[in-house]
């Protein structure tokens, strides 16, 4: 009887911690790298908003220049999607911006 109690005992706990998995995140920030500059906008735009850091950001699309509020510039207009000016929240993620 108490070897049946611990069998038991023992397989409720691993299908417990078997169902412990998270549901809610999203595997987005972690896919593999995009390389080149943003043409598919449908995806950058779902990454965004999974509101991603400045280093998921870059680990994410390496190629583009991410231009941070200390950051300086020059003033030439791109049209390739290769310089993302970012809004943030207070939490520092990115929630947000666009191409310039």
């Amino acid at each position: 009887m108490r070897k049946a109690m611990l069998a038991l005992f023992l397989s409720t706990a691993v299908a417990a911690t078997g169902a412990c998995h998270d549901m809610t995140h999203d595997g987005g920030a972690e896919a593999k790298p995009v390389a080149g500059f943003v043409t598919d906008m449908a995806g950058f735009d779902a990454f965004i908003a999974t509101h991603p850091t400045p280093v998921q950001f870059h680990a994410r699309y390496p190629d583009v220049q991410l231009v941070m509020p200390d950051s300086m510039t020059t003033m030439e207009m791109r049209s390739n999607n290769s310089r993302y000016f970012p809004e943030f929240d207070k939490d520092g993620r990115i929630t947000g911006g666009g191409f310039r």
